[in-house]
């Protein structure tokens, strides 16, 4: 009978904590790594994008050890990206994504947010296959992505309605 994975204890955290810098930076070595260096893994995320108001950040522990991390921050009127969403290796397959993902998306509309969207890169596969799983629908490349092929952008209303 397979074992059930422990429970993940979800917190908002500054971004520039250790804990939380330490999963940032793992998230920016694998990015790099899986792109071959053809991409800067950082994302364009600096730590005070989820500093401002309407924003915010939150890391999973699972006994106290940091293993996953959001964030979310404003974009325009009613619309607040996701940023930096990662689960570290050896705590994959636990459903500790899903869990961030919908604790983010919880934080977003308690500030006032409708709709979220984030980009994503074709290898993500997992993260495409839970975007997708989730409800979030492709929209047009947005904003520093605009014209960027390589980049896919997804959205989804914090209403249950359409895009």
């Amino acid at each position: 009978m397979p074992t059930q994975a422990p429970e993940l204890e979800i917190s908002l955290i500054d971004p520039r904590a250790p804990e939380a810098a330490a999963l940032i930076s793992a998230m920016t070595t694998e990015i790099t790594a899986t792109y071959d260096h053809r991409i800067d893994g950082a994302g364009n995320f600096k730590p005070e994008d989820v500093l401002v108001p309407g924003s915010g950040f939150i890391v999973g522990r699972v006994e106290s050890e940091a293993v996953a991390c959001g964030g979310f921050r404003p974009l325009e009127p009613g619309i607040a990206e996701i940023k930096r969403m990662f689960v570290a290796q050896g705590h994959r397959g636990r459903g500790y994504s899903k869990a961030i993902l919908t604790t983010l998306e919880r934080l977003a509309a308690e500030n006032g947010y409708t709709t979220v969207w984030l980009e994503t890169r074709p290898l993500q596969r997992a993260a495409i296959a839970l975007y997708e799983n989730l409800g979030y629908e492709r929209i047009p490349n947005y904003g520093m992505y605009e014209g960027k092929k390589e980049c896919l952008c997804y959205g989804k209303s914090l209403l249950g309605s359409a895009i």
